[in-house]
């Protein structure tokens, strides 16, 4: 299980999930913008004063002098304005009623300090060690504190800050007091902090790679406007130094990691509305009501592309990261303490459309990461059989019972193959026999080839029943003469290239739309939404064969706002419609909210997807051929299968003129309602007939006196089916219900 020690670290070195917002990576606080803005959104001062104070120790100091370099890096400032950082801060300071520091009664720690220098970088050092009970000496030449800082703003305001925050502490402030030399204080403090300011005494020493803030001697740390700070950076030198030091007093060790402050989020810009910047209605400080409104033009940046994107990652709240932790307990129980299926459901959930990869600027192939889960699901037996079973049946109905692979009569090689795969002869029958007489017409040499590419035993994990199936798709394509396979299918095509990239394709629309000739003969009034087929994404010239068609035959349609390359799924894909049904309904749902306008699709499973939640929907063949049928709206699974045979039929008396006999079946009466309820359980019309069958052969049928229908059951498969049916006078049967379970009977 390789891959998922192999995705973690993928995660690990490539997600951008956990880097900060922009402006949070440019404040040299590194404030935490977002838990700011929490607060600020809810007019709560009180808390967001506390975050201010936590991160710069002198909030009422650092609202008035700080350049905000985080409104810079604003991603806003690019659109319409960036968010007024600074004024959110004052506004702060203006409405917090309680800004009084905590007192924590607690004792000393026993370690002395000395912090030679009174700025804004000795004050933010010397703060922090007394908060956390260390016994701090300040030192500093002049006779008042605050060094160029304090020039930057009121000065009886910058002390008065300076008192409030010190008020609890029990720092020793000795001004007016120099410090030549270092032997003169060094073997009466536990560790020292350098902050003289801009060419200030550096008693010989230089920072050093040992770690943040450290020198060449132990226990002695430099930082702040020596080294080229501004005042606002060189406070939060002293901040951070404090952390390094502490670390030294505690360890003895000067290895404190400089902080990586840098983001490598990538925003969307086409995704960001403009909105109006907020200014103050007098003066330049914000009213509260103004604050509010301003900072609720934040986007709170961050790396989401792929969680606004991915169906699953939006609708389950989930991140990558937590989409990684919860498969891998479950494929490792042994990190549980219950028995590991806590993403079973979830890994099923999936249909590999790709879309999470084609948005993630690192390209993260989170569904990859889904189809190794399943695999590894299936190899260990854990996947219930019921997510897939009905699936795999239907793929060995779609090569057996309606299987075709032939050549044109007279042909011993083929140019062109058509691959139907197994959904557009179910879709309906016409689909298949107008696409390959068009085919016929201009490549007479077009052999046809209805089967299934073995899609379903992929998304059932199964790898080697898969490989079964690719083997016998290589053995006749290898029969036709190895020719161009043409696809209308992006599901199939998409395997194709993933298992067999051996076999050359081409889609049906591409050779429509360069075809000279029209298949209408007349523009059609109606404009239709374009709905993209989200397997085809890795092939762009699909969709723009699909526009280059529509154009030509004049059918009038609006551009969909997520197409193409990041077109969205249908709900219909993988085996989620069984997992998850009522996942894939809010899917669609969204999906049809999109437009109005009835939908125009090239997926037969996209147009079904729509059309089942009763939304005007049309294949791209409907609109060529006028195919539209009232009746094809809502196809259950039993007429999906009908249809299959039909076209089987269909294209063997048309294109080899054969006749197949009629499949002999009994006669079941199912009314629609019925019909479509046991669909919606993936329960055929077959299955019952065959429990009937079955029943009334072996006698085996209970029978209720008082309603007269007769109930049994028979297991098929893996499943248990029960019929409730009525004999009719004239012969025959009519279902009065049928339904399905699991559980196997004692004594069958």
């Amino acid at each position: 299980m390789s891959f998922l020690e192999d995705f973690e670290k993928t995660l690990k070195d490539k997600c951008y999930q956990d880097d900060p917002p922009y402006c949070q990576s440019a404040c040299p606080f590194f404030m935490d913008i977002k838990a700011l803005e929490d607060k600020w959104k809810k007019g709560r001062f009180n808390a967001a004063y506390r975050v201010f104070q936590t991160a710069s120790a002198f909030p009422g100091i650092v609202a008035e002098i700080c350049d905000h370099p985080c409104e810079k890096a604003c991603i806003r400032n690019q659109i319409d304005g960036p968010i007024s950082l600074n004024r959110m801060e004052k506004a702060t300071i203006d409405f917090a009623r309680r800004k009084t520091p905590n007192n924590f009664n607690m004792p000393s720690r026993g370690k002395t300090v000395a912090v030679i220098g009174g700025g804004l970088s000795g004050l933010g050092c010397a703060l922090r060690l007394s908060n956390n009970k260390y016994e701090v000496t300040l030192y500093e030449a002049s006779d008042v504190l605050g060094g160029q800082g304090r020039t930057m703003m009121d000065p009886d305001a910058f002390d008065a800050e300076i008192k409030n925050q010190f008020q609890f502490e029990k720092t020793q402030f000795r001004t007016g007091e120099r410090i030549t030399s270092l032997k003169e204080i060094r073997d009466a403090y536990d560790a020292v902090y350098i902050a003289t300011g801009e060419g200030g005494e550096r008693f010989g020493l230089a920072p050093s790679d040992r770690g943040a803030f450290a020198t060449e001697e132990d226990g002695v740390f430099m930082g702040g406007g020596i080294l080229g700070r501004t005042p606002v950076e060189a406070l939060a030198d002293g901040i951070r130094a404090a952390v390094a030091m502490e670390k030294y007093l505690k360890t003895g060790l000067m290895n404190e990691p400089v902080p990586n402050t840098k983001t490598r989020i990538r925003m969307r810009m086409e995704d960001l509305e403009e909105t109006t910047p907020v200014h103050p209605a007098s003066g330049d400080r914000f009213t509260e009501e103004e604050a509010v409104a301003e900072i609720a033009r934040c986007i709170r940046c961050s790396c989401d592309n792929c969680i606004k994107a991915c169906d699953i990652l939006r609708l389950k709240a989930k991140t990558p990261k937590r989409i990684h932790e919860e498969v891998y307990i479950t494929i490792r129980p042994g990190t549980l303490s219950r028995d590991g299926t806590w993403a079973t459901r979830l890994i099923s959930t999936c249909n590999q459309c790709g879309l999470c990869k084609e948005v993630c600027p690192q390209h993260i192939d989170l569904g990859g990461f889904f189809a190794d889960a399943m695999k590894a699901m299936h190899e260990k037996g854990a996947m219930p059989w019921a997510f897939h079973d009905f699936w795999l049946r239907d793929m060995e109905f779609s090569t057996g019972d309606t299987y075709v692979c032939r050549m044109p009569e007279g042909t011993e090689k083929c140019t062109y193959a058509f691959f139907t795969g197994c959904q557009l002869g179910a879709s309906d029958p016409r689909y298949v026999t107008e696409s390959y007489g068009w085919l016929r017409n201009h490549y007479p040499d077009t052999a046809l080839w209805m089967t299934c590419c073995g899609a379903p035993a992929e998304w059932a994990g199964d790898v080697k029943l898969h490989e079964v199936y690719l083997e016998k798709i290589r053995k006749e394509w290898d029969m036709l003469g190895r020719p161009t396979v043409v696809f209308a299918c992006p599901s199939c095509r998409k395997l194709f290239d993933k298992c067999l990239p051996e076999i050359p394709g081409v889609f049906l629309t591409e050779l429509m739309a360069k075809a000279p000739d029209r298949i209408r003969d007349e523009k059609k009034e109606q404009k239709f939404h374009l709905f993209d087929a989200c397997a085809g994404r890795e092939h762009p010239e699909l969709a723009e064969s699909v526009r280059d068609l529509l154009r030509k035959e004049e059918i009038d349609y609006e551009e969909p706002e997520y197409g193409a390359k990041e077109a969205r799924c249908c709900g219909y894909g993988g085996h989620i419609g069984i997992a998850a049904p009522n996942f894939t309904g809010v899917v669609q749902k969204e999906r049809v909210a999109e437009s109005e306008l009835p939908y125009a699709a090239y997926c037969v499973n996209c147009r079904e997807a729509f059309a089942g939640k009763g939304h005007e929907a049309l294949h791209i063949l409907d609109l060529l051929y006028d195919l539209n049928d009232e009746n094809r709206e809502m196809l259950t699974v039993s007429k999906k299968r009908d249809n299959r045979r039909a076209a089987k039929r269909a294209v063997l008396k048309e294109f080899w003129n054969e006749e197949l006999p009629m499949e002999e079946r009994i006669d079941l009466e199912i009314n629609e309602e019925l019909e479509k309820k046991m669909s919606m359980r993936q329960i055929l019309n077959e299955d019952m007939e065959q429990v009937v069958e079955h029943l009334e052969k072996e006698q085996r049928g209970v029978l209720d006196p008082e309603t007269g229908t007769i109930t049994g059951h028979l297991k098929i498969g893996n499943m248990t089916y029960w019929a409730e049916y009525t004999k009719k006078p004239e012969g025959g049967f009519v279902l009065v219900n049928g339904y399905a379970h699991r559980m196997n009977l004692e004594g069958e």
